[in-house]
């Protein structure tokens, strides 16, 4: 058997009382995508900090080619070999593409640069990951996927034989995502390793070879991708019987609560479109990215005008001109960014809570700290925050616990109608049964939902309707019972032959 491109064996780190890893063993073999998934908190991150000299361990050892290596760090890491592709890239956004890859190709003892050269090494990088980039273009007009490109491209240009990728489809596109794994194809073959994380366990079953499961910091075990069931990493995950990571519950539907009619918007791309959703229903709303779903939410919430059409909420036209007029009529967003839009992250937990809602902890136009601290403590006990306190920054929370905190803030609003886009997004496989959990609760208290997400299995497992959106219009909707993958897809392609008219 080929000898691991790198091993890590009993590697145990602790900070200050907090165990982050217990004797956790990993290895990487040439040509392969081994996963190394687990819920938030499992111990992923401080794993990739000691292989990729960010931390040292406290005992164990760390080989890379057979060779120990005593002394790790981040230059000493770079030089065996070892590069990492985080999920926010970390490229020079005032440089060029050309000078982004020559940063980590070129050693930096030339009195000149062959500008010239430079290029044509960039341009050959850029084409070996599969992709095509204008190599003079700054790094700052680049899309996600693009600067993930760039890094595939610096991992190739530099000879990388490790190559450690963190959540790096977590803001792409079904498309982009087929180029990533064609880039991580083309790694393979030079007989590069890619460690790969993701919370998308439906993903990590199509591109991996090898699974590693962490759990509190320990080694749970190490699977062959081919031999594991969905199921089976879930119940390895979170240490307990996920019986249902999708709770959804029938419950008693109660009368229209938000009605859309005819809906357009020419900035938004939005077009004619028409939607019920009653008091205890979840309607989910899919569609490709690009099909107008964030859009629709964003005119319903006055971020976006409406150039006509008619919001209706229990039956009474309300007339929502920006977020206080949505919120004034019982309307509540969270939105897909939790980290620019959904929560601040260097304010307390409380502070983060109370936002949409000052009037309920103030007097006089001045907070009452005790009034806006018991607040925010019912809604992290209702919702089962995990934090010490409600006065943490919210950036010391997991994805997880975040999402969490940005759900109260407008439940604390009491809203009639709560808007959901990507709830679960980049949350682990426990917090997103908790959310879903929480989101069946709050359609059982009645309360009606619109939910927007791009995981098909959460649509089908969450919606009681399903409405297909296309081109800025609603393409069908289908029922709970006959909806399906293939159903849902053919609509949010523009097959309007399945399904019903909204």
């Amino acid at each position: 058997m080929t000898s691991p491109l790198i091993e890590a064996a009993g590697i145990t780190k602790s900070f200050g009382a907090v165990r982050a890893l217990r004797r956790v063993s990993f290895d990487l073999r040439p040509g392969e995508v081994h996963a190394l998934i687990g819920e938030n908190g499992a111990g992923k991150s401080t794993l990739i900090k000691v292989m990729t000299g960010a931390v040292a361990a406290d005992s164990g050892t760390l080989k890379v080619a057979g060779e120990v290596v005593a002394h790790n760090s981040p230059g000493v890491a770079r030089s065996l070999g070892i590069a990492a592709i985080y999920q926010q890239p970390a490229l020079f956004p005032h440089l060029s593409v050309s000078e982004n890859i020559a940063m980590a190709l070129e050693t930096g003892d030339r009195r000149t640069v062959d500008w010239q050269a430079r290029d044509r090494r960039a341009q050959e990088m850029i084409a070996r990951a599969g992709a095509t980039i204008d190599t003079d273009r700054l790094v700052s007009t680049l899309s996600m996927p693009e600067q993930q490109i760039v890094e595939i491209a610096k991992a190739l240009g530099a000879s990388a034989r490790v190559v450690i990728m963190d959540e790096p489809t977590a803001s792409l596109t079904d498309t982009e995502v087929a180029s990533l794994f064609h880039a991580i194809g083309v790694l393979k073959t030079a007989g590069a390793g890619i460690v790969y994380i993701s919370h998308r366990l439906e993903e990590i079953s199509a591109i991996a070879d090898r699974i590693t499961v962490l759990r509190d910091g320990e080694t749970i075990g190490t699977r062959n991708a081919s031999e594991v069931s969905r199921e089976q990493l879930i119940g390895m995950m979170v240490g307990r019987d996920v019986a249902a990571v999708y709770p959804k519950r029938a419950v008693a539907q109660g009368g229209v609560a938000l009605e859309l009619r005819n809906l357009t918007s020419r900035d938004a791309g939005v077009w004619g479109v028409s939607l019920q959703v009653r008091q205890g229903e979840i309607l989910g709303i899919a569609g490709l990215v690009g099909s107008g779903r964030t859009e629709l939410a964003e005119i319903v919430f006055g971020l976006t005008p409406a150039d006509s059409g008619d919001i209706l909420i229990r039956g009474k036209e309300a007339n929502i001109a920006s977020p206080a007029d949505a919120i004034a009529n019982g309307i509540g967003y969270v939105p897909e960014d939790r980290r620019q839009h959904g929560v601040v992250l260097d304010l307390p937990i409380a502070a983060n809570v109370t936002l949409a809602c000052l009037d309920r902890v103030s007097n006089n136009g001045l907070i009452d700290n005790a009034a806006e601290r018991a607040l925010a403590a019912r809604y992290v006990e209702d919702l089962r925050v995990k934090t010490p306190s409600v006065d943490a920054p919210a950036g010391t929370l997991s994805g997880g616990n975040q999402q969490k905190v940005a759900l109260a803030r407008w439940l604390a609003t009491k809203p009639k109608v709560l808007i959901l886009d990507e709830p679960t997004q980049g949350v682990d496989v426990g917090s997103k049964s908790e959310i879903h959990g929480i989101m069946t609760e709050l359609a059982a208290s009645g309360m009606a939902i619109v939910m927007i997400s791009s995981e098909l299995p959460e649509v089908l497992g969450m919606s009681d309707r399903i409405v297909v959106m296309h081109e800025g219009k609603v393409a069908g909707e289908l029922s709970r019972a006959e909806a399906t993958q293939e159903k849902i897809l053919s609509l949010a392609l523009g097959n309007q032959a399945l399904g019903h008219k909204a």
